[in-house]
């Protein structure tokens, strides 16, 4: 969804982040239809990627083994500038430009276990930002829909994944408020900046048995945890204290 360190403290990360050991990972799976473009990269961080999933993931309490695996894999230093692409694995959100920030590694394994992916589903990404949480997804799911309301960064983030030759990503420029209702229902929805309120349009958007993970409040946030049952019936669940970038666009307008 900066001066480096001014960025550190504005995005994405826990409120009181959490440190234990880590567990050995397994082989990863995903979708027929990705494509294996990360085979192709340098393995200069493959180490430093095992660490960051050992040390900042499993230790804490991400234990969906296959988003480990997944995180495991994803280069996130290709989606950063180049100029700090050696804070890539660093439990940390990271500026790209235009105010925005790449979300903390934990946060994106976070969000993405609690809306549980699966072969099959279809998933809705708002605040693309560089394309790292799509690309998370893109393993896990059969297709993905982006949005960013940041014209170049929409612009920037499908040229990267086009150019890693993620084949199930579609990436569109718009505000993520209303959703993407030419696409819906969405069995997943990940929001990546905080509205004061959770859009109506997306809990309509998400299917019967699906789940959106969204940030939510000014000062205040909190990372919830929505579930539609089969029947229609909607939960919410509070899942703990988080500091976001704001939504923009129509959420300011809708307070």
């Amino acid at each position: 969804m900066l001066c480096l360190l001014a960025a550190l403290a504005v995005c994405c990360a826990p409120a009181e982040p959490i440190v234990r050991t880590g567990v050995p990972l397994s082989p990863a799976s995903h979708p027929a239809t990705q494509q294996e473009s990360d085979k192709q990269e340098s393995d200069e961080y493959a180490e430093i990627r095992q660490r960051m999933v050992q040390q900042q993931m499993a230790a804490r309490d991400i234990d969906n083994q296959r988003v480990l695996d997944v995180m495991a894999r994803v280069p996130r230093h290709r989606f950063v500038p180049e100029s700090i692409e050696s804070y890539a694995y660093r439990d940390s959100p990271l500026p790209i430009g235009e105010g925005q920030t790449i979300s903390q590694p934990y946060m994106v394994a976070l969000m993405t276990q609690l809306v549980d992916p699966q072969p099959g589903h279809k998933a809705l990404d708002i605040g693309t930002g560089s394309g790292y949480q799509a690309a998370v997804l893109a393993k896990l799911v059969d297709h993905v829909y982006s949005i960013e309301i940041v014209e170049s960064l929409a612009d920037e983030a499908r040229e990267r994944l086009e150019g890693m030759e993620y084949t199930n990503i579609t990436v569109r420029h718009g505000d993520g408020y209303a959703g993407w209702e030419s696409e819906a229902p969405f069995d997943v929805i990940i929001v990546a900046a905080a509205p004061d309120h959770i859009p109506e349009a997306l809990i309509e958007q998400l299917a019967a048995g699906g789940k959106l993970v969204i940030p939510v409040g000014d000062e205040d946030q909190m990372l919830v945890l929505v579930e539609k049952d089969e029947d229609g019936t909607v939960r919410r669940r509070d899942v703990e204290p988080v500091l976001f970038v704001p939504m923009t666009g129509e959420a300011e307008k809708d307070k």
